[in-house]
């Protein structure tokens, strides 16, 4: 069973929190680089910890809030501008990927969605409860609850025999259990440590959920500043940028 390294580009919340950069990890086998979620600081992480950006071959979006998805004009504009890529990129993400993707070029830099690309993309929608295959990756989507103009997703990945699971953004919700019980790694929001608040998760209900999911291991990221705080408090590791681990 070969060994998959998981590196944490971005762990912190739309607004910076800690100084940390905004949602993104890198998941590597022998023979694959990826990205779950792209926020918009996304660029400068894969700069700061010397990652080739033309070495990400998909990219993976639970959903389409701008700390999610938000680094993908200013990549794919370094992939046609600085870093001359040739190789394809697959993005998939929810259904509404292509459309907002084309809005956010627009918006950040009019025109550059019809730039003919030197370099092909391939944008996959995902559907819930549908599974997708990228070569010997499988990515199984969950719709939960975080409303961000499409659907959200919580993201279960089988990769050489193991299993991760992402929550993506969401409050607590039954979609969870399928989508994260017994898996290898669980990376999970926790935004506030106990305060409630809608669309998303909090440490203490996931706390309260973790004997039923029973993850191998917990990494809790997507931190506000509350949360950074009550760090001292907690059993869980915390993720932090930079961090790598091997499951």
């Amino acid at each position: 069973m070969e060994k998959i390294k998981v590196t944490f580009l971005g762990t912190g919340d739309a607004f910076g929190h800690g100084g940390r950069l905004q949602p993104c990890v890198m998941i590597q086998t022998v023979s694959r680089r990826f990205l779950v979620d792209c926020g918009a600081t996304a660029l400068i992480a894969m700069n700061r910890f010397g990652i080739d950006p033309n070495s990400i071959e998909m990219i993976l979006l639970s959903h389409l809030h701008g700390d999610h998805f938000g680094g993908l004009p200013f990549l794919l504009l370094d992939a046609q501008l600085h870093s001359k890529r040739r190789s394809p990129l697959t993005i998939a993400g929810p259904e509404g990927t292509d459309a907002r993707l084309t809005g956010a070029m627009e918006v950040f830099f009019p025109g550059s969605s019809k730039i003919q690309q030197k370099f092909p993309i391939h944008i996959i929608e995902l559907a819930p409860q549908r599974s997708w295959t990228y070569n010997e990756i499988t990515v199984h989507p969950f719709e939960v609850c975080h409303p961000s103009g499409d659907t959200a997703l919580a993201l279960r990945l089988e990769i050489g025999g193991k299993t991760i699971a992402f929550t993506g953004d969401t409050e607590w919700c039954e979609a969870l259990v399928p989508a994260a019980t017994k898996a290898d790694l669980l990376i999970a929001e926790a935004y506030f440590y106990e305060k409630q608040i809608k669309y998303h998760l909090n440490y203490q209900t996931l706390k309260n959920h973790l004997n039923s999911l029973q993850p191998g291991k917990l990494l809790i990221t997507h931190m506000s500043q509350d949360m950074l705080d009550h760090l001292g408090r907690i059993e869980e590791e915390a993720a932090e940028d930079g961090l790598q681990i091997e499951i």
